[in-house]
């Protein structure tokens, strides 16, 4: 598709799974996608803390999406990848089931997103997105990585 055709009422959207949900987050937002790897696990963490990894030199907290979203465990597997998103000038890295594609996704498509969620789902949840494979939820990850939490995280002393 030409950019011309696409306009300005198209967003690029990076689209991944967790459990049978597709998800996207636009994807001028995403760093880089990495491989699960070596995480060490954070004692006294909020449970959606995976824990840290070493990304070339720089410490990376990494958060269970699925668990975040109170959507259960991520299943780690193969398929399984970490979004590396900046968040205020810090490296987050989110753990998803798998990442799918990146696409263009139109704008007067969207709907938005259900009422009857919880005040962090409605706070990250941007709007549904309809599409050939299905519905693709937009996510804002601004708000599931809110520094106060991402602090109980830290390795006190280390930076």
């Amino acid at each position: 598709m030409s950019s011309e055709a696409i306009g300005e009422e198209a967003l690029l959207v990076s689209v991944f799974r967790l459990g049978d949900a597709m998800f996207g987050i636009p994807a001028a937002q995403i760093q880089e996608v990495v491989q699960m790897g070596s995480v060490t696990p954070v004692h006294h963490a909020p449970p959606f803390i995976v824990g840290i990894r070493n990304l070339r030199g720089r410490i990376v907290t990494v958060i269970d999406l699925r668990m975040r979203l109170e959507l259960g465990e991520a299943e780690r597997g193969g398929d399984s990848r970490i979004l590396i998103v900046d968040s205020e000038g810090e490296l987050v890295g989110l753990l998803v089931d798998r990442v799918d594609d990146t696409i263009f996704l139109q704008k007067e498509n969207m709907s938005p997103a259900p009422a009857n969620l919880g005040a962090l789902q409605a706070s990250a949840l941007r709007g549904v997105y309809r599409c050939p494979d299905g519905l693709v939820t937009l996510l804002d990850h601004n708000p599931i990585l809110k520094p106060s939490e991402r602090a109980a995280g830290a390795v006190p002393g280390c930076r």
